[in-house]
């Protein structure tokens, strides 16, 4: 991990003084914890989840409002604001600053989208099969949340139809029973890949 770290911080920036990282994977594959260990290793390095800018009915369509809020003042030199997204009562709660760091990392479903591509630095995929990763996530939330994850399953699925983000990825992080394991992404690699869709790719054990 703190290799990991220090390669990140040797990049040049991406997005005016920050270098931007996308942590990407199916929902439950582990990219929450992975990227609060990440930042812990860049000594608290900011990190944005996406659950704070998607909402219920915006799953996946809040592209413009990342890029005002976030992407735009960042490319300023300037502090991000936000109002995070409350799940439970359904509307956006009090503003967040998020600083213009050395390095900001960017969580969750669809980080590394095709329109955020051109201001990441880098981009990490959680390799885990996607249906490992919604039985995870299942498990994580309980039954009662059995219907909201029914229609997630096929928004995440129609998303990295239409935009899938491991063909893409720089590198490839897989879980392993003590830590990381980091590998190459297929981003380095033009052929076939670069064309899939909905695909996972090989999850070997560590």
């Amino acid at each position: 991990m703190h290799d990991l770290a220090a390669r990140l911080l040797r990049l040049p920036p991406s997005c005016g003084p920050v270098r931007l990282i996308g942590v990407d994977g199916h929902a439950g594959s582990g990219k929450t914890t992975f990227a609060g260990r990440l930042a812990t290793a860049l000594d608290g390095a900011p990190v944005l989840h996406l659950d704070d800018i998607a909402t219920h009915d915006e799953l996946f369509d809040w592209t413009g409002r990342l890029l005002s809020r976030v992407v735009e003042p960042f490319e300023r030199g300037e502090t991000a604001r936000y109002a995070p997204y409350d799940w439970t009562a359904r509307r956006f709660g009090p503003v967040r600053e998020l600083p213009a760091a050395p390095v900001v990392l960017i969580e969750g479903v669809g980080a590394g989208r095709r329109a955020l591509r051109p201001w990441l630095a880098r981009l990490l995929w959680m390799e885990l099969p996607h249906e490992q990763a919604w039985a995870r996530g299942r498990e994580r939330d309980g039954e009662a949340q059995g219907d909201f994850w029914d229609g997630w399953v096929r928004a995440e699925r129609r998303h990295f139809t239409e935009d899938p983000t491991r063909p893409f990825a720089d590198h490839v992080v897989r879980q392993c029973p003590e830590g990381y394991e980091v590998l190459p992404g297929p981003a380095g690699t033009p052929g076939p890949d670069q064309f899939i869709t909905h695909r996972d790719g090989p999850s070997a054990a560590c």
